[in-house]
């Protein structure tokens, strides 16, 4: 009989129709598939069992995570391979080729029962979420879910983040080496407060304001006195002990305040960074309008969000799987132009967008390599399940991002008044010389 991992890769590209196109390990040792590739270990039959009780997504992510299944070589390598073969396929190809009605595909899943052992589901790894998605976005569900992916501890975070505790996409001058993900940070932070015009005096609410370092650096900077919420009582307390240590208690005041309950308007600039990912379409308008509520008129607001691509049917959309499971609860992207349209239904005028999608797989890129720096002590921490979900959540993203699979933009918006005095320069942005044809 042949190996364990000739025989599983004979079933795999039978399912696939195509070849696998990284090499195969399996738990009896034996290896199949391209020599040079990175190498998929299946470190278990459970592994196979997670996959046929759970097809999918969600089955290759628990598999992950209980460290089933692990990746020897380079990880992007590896999932950029199966990405290719895999999730980025032919939709209407990939659902000809799975169809039950097909003899060959009913035969590779039963060779697959039989490799995989007794047919018992394994129960998912603990730090998979377990709730209903109804009600979503309730103040309560919000916190909860903030809960489950922002304290998992600020020392981890540390680890991932470095030393400027900014989890949003960096600005980078210039790629890497040239530049470190410190001073990439440090420009976006300073990107963001050049668009919102920040002068001393003003007010600013930093909507979603993590571990502090927006809310520090436009009032170390800028002069600004600063509100900044979370829903974190973890961040809150670590951004509370930088702002005494900066010495700016009486210039920033963080609040553990859900965006619905702020009421102390008018503020002169909204900073949201990374915040309305957690939204949900459903109270995108009540989010944009309570904001818009917020600012005084003329007030800048400046909304850094992710975006994915819009689809010909918009009702099909889902949720990712793996994401809504392990890493952000309840999340929900949209496509840029449904975001603008919503900032305008609010009130907004929409001054300015700027794309930094490839600026996010450089920063992405940068965690991911400070995260496997430091692998024993996250472990130390987390346990090496979330470490896990971390690593591949992170790497997984740094490919969507280069690939145009999502995107992330900037988006100025001003509450303009009756008059139409919005304030902003003729010139918003200045674009350097043509390129090269």
């Amino acid at each position: 009989m042949a190996d364990a991992a000739s025989r599983l890769k004979g079933i795999l590209e039978q399912l696939l129709g195509a070849p696998f196109p990284v090499r195969v390990r399996t738990w009896d040792g034996s290896e199949a598939g391209p020599p040079e590739a990175p190498v998929l270990v299946v470190g278990n039959r459970r592994a196979l069992r997670r996959l046929l009780f759970k097809p999918g997504e969600l089955g290759l992510a628990r598999a992950w995570v209980a460290g089933d299944l692990t990746i020897e070589g380079d990880l992007y390598t590896a999932l950029g391979l199966l990405a290719g073969s895999i999730w980025e396929r032919d939709e209407d190809a990939r659902t000809l080729a799975r169809s039950l009605r097909d003899p060959e595909f009913r035969s590779a899943v039963r060779r697959l029962f039989a490799m995989a052992g007794p047919p018992l589901p394994p129960a998912p790894p603990r730090e998979e979420v377990r709730r209903p998605r109804r009600g979503l976005h309730t103040k309560r569900s919000d916190k909860r879910a903030i809960s489950h992916h922002y304290d998992v501890g600020n020392d981890f975070y540390e680890i991932v983040l470095g030393p400027s505790m900014v989890y949003s996409c960096a600005y980078w001058p210039a790629p890497p080496p040239e530049s470190t993900l410190e001073q990439a940070q440090h420009d976006k932070l300073e990107l963001v407060a050049r668009k919102l015009a920040l002068r001393p005096g003003q007010r600013l609410l930093d909507v979603g304001c993590g571990w502090g370092s927006m809310a520090i650096h436009a009032a170390r900077e800028h002069g600004v006195n600063v509100v900044g919420i979370t829903l974190s009582q973890e961040q809150a307390a670590y951004a509370r002990k930088r702002i005494a240590e900066e010495g700016l208690t009486d210039r920033v005041e963080i609040r553990v305040q859900d965006y619905r309950d702020v009421a102390d308007g008018p503020y002169d600039a909204i900073s949201s960074i990374g915040m309305a990912e957690h939204v949900g379409s459903e109270r995108y308008l009540g989010y944009a309008t309570a904001l818009h509520r917020l600012l005084r008129p003329g007030g800048r607001l400046l909304n850094h969000q992710i975006a994915r691509r819009p689809q010909r049917d918009e009702s099909s959309y889902q949720v990712d799987e793996f994401i809504d499971a392990y890493v952000f609860p309840d999340g929900e992207l949209a496509p840029l132009g449904t975001t603008v349209t919503l900032l305008e239904r609010a009130g907004f005028e929409v001054r300015d967008v700027e794309s930094i999608r490839e600026h996010y797989a450089l920063t992405l890129r940068r965690w991911v390599a400070n995260l496997e720096a430091d692998w024993a002590r996250a472990v130390a921490l987390t346990g090496p399940g979330r470490a896990r979900v971390w690593q591949l959540y992170m790497a997984a993203s740094a490919l969507a991002f280069e690939r145009n699979r999502i995107g992330v933009n900037q988006v100025v918006a001003v509450r303009t008044p009756e008059s139409g005095a919005s304030g902003m320069p003729l010139r918003a942005r200045v674009w350097g010389a043509p390129g090269p044809a």
